[in-house]
């Protein structure tokens, strides 16, 4: 099976979509599928308004319909509702093609964090974006129940993994900082919410891991907590083993990559009870969930870290990408019997400041 996957979100951007979209590429032979991804590299691109870290790709449907024909793909899964997303699925449609979707992000909140745009405006946006997809992707329960809650239809769920050989408890510590140690991991952005953990009265330090367009702020309202920046691979699972609490303060992630990896790391961790957290400790001692992050923070110091090491043994990226490949596998044979547009999906197989920049060989629309 060949499958083009077309993402808004890609290197060099850090974040749980980026690392998803890696993982299922990476599992792709496993599963009988050569992948192709289809992201804004080869185009010219902008910054997006307000993140300018974030390159959004200058793009016409004449170009994605050329890419889409080069691959030949079997199945086409559009990951993120940019333009690579939205051109992606103008030439599905013209094309009669089926698709499917994936919902990585509680767009309607995080537009609303940033600008005064009504939530019902970005679900209308939403539904008409996913409406065609034979199949949208979700990550939890809670994704799922508040999306059909607003109108849609034909949903599946696609869990999410964690590296178990890269993130695991380790004897010494690479942080010599006074402890206990708070950490916080993700992109330093005003939708992430970190305002709510660095304003905490806690012992010891706060350490927070990420960029993103707040992280100036940050530094100065917070002179006294440590910003890292962006970590990756041995130096990031070092860091997580080297704390006592993982602190997520996010009010709007739909799962939280960075939950697994801290829970595996032998983390406990402290958040909001929302989605999110919500779903991936239900029935664990791994976290402590509660509307006082203070009080959960230092409550999360008294668990025993081999929970979450436990919860953790119950995510793969196997499963993940069994899941994934899966759906597109029901997609198609579905769309092959002329049922996609009406016949409920199968459960799972397991359970803009604005600057140009143009490179050589950059398509320009």
């Amino acid at each position: 099976m060949r499958v083009l996957i077309a993402t808004d979100a890609w290197r060099p951007q850090i974040n749980g979509v980026v690392r998803s979209l890696e993982r299922m590429v990476e599992a792709a032979p496993e599963f009988g599928v050569t992948p192709h991804m289809l992201t804004p590299e080869g185009f010219w691109q902008v910054g997006l308004p307000s993140y300018p870290d974030i390159r959004i790709a200058l793009a016409t449907r004449r170009h994605v319909a050329r890419r889409i024909a080069e691959f030949g793909p079997d199945h086409i899964h559009i990951a993120t509702e940019g333009p690579i997303g939205w051109l992606t699925r103008a030439v599905c449609l013209a094309q009669k093609r089926t698709f499917t979707t994936s919902y990585h992000t509680r767009f309607p909140q995080y537009v609303a964090a940033r600008w005064p745009i009504p939530e019902s405006w970005s679900y209308r946006f939403l539904r008409r974006f996913h409406g065609p997809a034979a199949g949208v992707m979700v990550s939890t329960a809670t994704v799922e129940a508040e999306l059909r809650a607003h109108g849609f239809e034909r949903i599946l769920r696609w869990g999410r993994g964690v590296d178990l050989s890269l993130f695991h408890p380790r004897p010494e510590s690479v942080l010599d900082l006074p402890r206990p140690i708070f950490l916080s991991v993700g992109r330093v952005a005003v939708e992430k919410n970190l305002e709510a953990f660095l304003s905490l009265r806690l012992p010891g330090s706060k350490v927070v891991v990420g960029d993103g367009p707040a992280r100036a702020d940050l530094q100065r309202a917070f002179p006294e907590a440590h910003f890292l920046g962006a970590r990756e691979g041995e130096d990031l699972a070092a860091i997580y083993a080297s704390s006592d609490v993982f602190v997520f303060p996010s009010l709007t992630d739909t799962f939280g990559i960075v939950l697994l990896e801290a829970a595996a790391s032998g983390l406990p961790v402290a958040a909001f009870p929302v989605q999110g957290p919500s779903d991936v400790f239900a029935g664990s001692e791994a976290a402590v969930l509660h509307e006082d992050l203070r009080s959960a923070a230092l409550s999360a110091l008294r668990l025993p870290r081999e929970a979450g090491l436990q919860l953790a043994q119950r995510h793969s990226w196997h499963s993940s990408a069994e899941q994934f490949y899966g759906h597109m596998r029901w997609a198609m044979q579905t769309a092959a019997a002329g049922k996609a547009a009406r016949v409920e999906p199968a459960p799972a197989s397991t359970a803009l400041s604005v600057r140009l920049e143009p490179a050589e060989g950059k398509e320009f629309a």
